[in-house]
């Protein structure tokens, strides 16, 4: 396994494994990589020729109140899990490489991007496009792999890829979960004490909301009421909404393939999870 440092040097490897008739599967990680990450390293390593994580800690899907410089950075554990999921190249460029200074392009994704976690991150979807934008041009991907714990993420890398006509096959990767049914995330650590038994409330929600949809409730105001109910143990709801699973538009009642999905902290924690329901 190698680690590359900069853009350039990256899309150099790339153009000649491409060039070689050799498919690149990536999976773009922050790091604090966890069994959900893994999972994503493993699919790509399996079904290309040659795989490629990166690990970069975005800022421009910050705001300046929220946790960049408090965000996990644990290099070396990360670096060992790479290696042992069998990625052929850590793509770890620094923020002067990707940001030069006097950097002024964005890429904005309308529509999926609106409503849900933008609401309370505005800022957020613009830096992810910008960000996968850079990093798909690096490294020329095949495919690329992402979790669908970040639902509205995904609806928003598929579009971008769409409409840009990138070229890569977006594959969608079910949520990992820890064993009390906690969707996994780097930002777990940051739970403390009985924050983390409390977190469980928001599986649980969804986990009585499929029942209920599994038995034919199809009613958005009746089933999001449901889950708001359940979130006991959250200390502020960010939302909770019925979606169109390709779009992310609210819908007033099931009639395709939804996403329920519901943001909540717990503590100063801000988690997220959503389950698909097709009828």
């Amino acid at each position: 396994m190698i680690v590359i440092r900069t853009p350039e040097e990256m899309r150099a490897w790339a153009f000649e494994q491409r060039g070689a008739g050799r498919s690149i599967g990536f999976a773009p990680t922050m790091g604090a990589l966890h069994a959900g990450h893994v999972s994503l390293l493993e699919a790509a390593r399996a079904q290309n020729d040659l795989a490629v994580t990166s690990i970069f800690v975005n800022p421009t899907q910050f705001a300046p109140h929220e946790d960049f410089d408090a965000y996990p950075r644990t290099w070396e554990t990360d670096s060992a899990k790479a290696e042992a999921a069998g990625m052929d190249v850590i793509f770890a460029p620094t923020a002067s490489s990707m940001y030069p200074d006097g950097y002024s392009t964005y890429v904005t994704v309308e529509g999926v991007s609106e409503g849900l976690c933008s609401k309370s991150r505005p800022h957020f979807f613009r830096g992810v496009a910008t960000v996968c934008t850079k990093l798909f041009n690096a490294v020329l991907p095949t495919r690329a792999y992402f979790g669908q714990k970040d639902a509205q993420q995904c609806a928003v890398i598929k579009r971008l890829v769409r409409d840009l006509g990138l070229g890569i096959e977006i594959v969608e990767m079910p949520i990992a979960r820890e064993d009390d049914g906690l969707a996994m995330s780097s930002r777990n650590a940051y739970l403390q004490n009985g924050e983390r038994e409390r977190a469980q409330c928001l599986s649980k929600a969804l986990r009585e909301a499929e029942a209920l949809m599994r038995d034919g409730e199809r009613d958005t105001a009746r089933l999001t009421a449901a889950v708001r109910g359940s979130l006991t143990g959250a200390d502020t709801i960010d939302y909770v909404e019925l979606v169109d699973a390709e779009s992310m538009q609210p819908v007033d009642a099931i009639a395709g393939p939804v996403t329920l999905a519901v943001a909540a902290y717990v503590g100063k924690t801000r988690l997220l999870d959503n389950i698909k329901f097709i009828p």
